[in-house]
């Protein structure tokens, strides 16, 4: 059994980690460091997996038997390329952060945020390292693709 008091340190960890992606994916966004959408990432990891650092599934409907599949696939493919993986639950964050939320649209048309995928972000590095470190340590715990949610503000 887990003490009270690691069950602080463990949300503390993941809040600090959410944060850390989110100052990551902004920044990768102003240097042109992203690529959006499944089928746009799948085209990438094709032509240049070499490139890409780290692959974010984001999914708030855990029912969606085609985005299960979509996932299922890209996992597999970053797992042989050595390419660091992480579930994200908080699409609408995601929109809120990358720019894609317009009230008039609702969240299909607002694009495909369910894959996400960073090349080489130049400026912070220390956050990619700080989200690294994270998913090495949920693989440790045997969590085979770290999971972390996004906070609505």
């Amino acid at each position: 059994m887990i003490p009270e008091e690691s069950f602080g340190a463990i949300e503390n960890r993941m809040q600090s980690v959410g944060l850390a992606l989110e100052e990551l994916l902004v920044t990768a966004q102003k240097q042109d460091c992203l690529t959006v959408g499944i089928y746009e990432s799948a085209k990438l990891l094709n032509a240049d997996p070499d490139s890409v650092v780290l692959c974010v599934l984001a999914a708030d409907d855990e029912d969606d038997v085609a985005l299960k599949i979509h996932f299922t696939l890209l996992q597999s493919f970053c797992c042989d390329s050595g390419i660091t993986i992480l579930r994200v639950c908080g699409v609408r964050r995601l929109q809120q952060l990358l720019g894609a939320v317009d009230v008039n649209r609702n969240q299909e048309e607002c694009g495909d945020l369910h894959c996400i995928l960073v090349t080489n972000p130049q400026a912070d590095h220390c956050r990619l390292q700080e989200v690294g470190i994270y998913c090495q340590e949920s693989r440790r715990l045997d969590q085979w693709v770290p999971e972390l949610v996004l906070q609505e503000r």
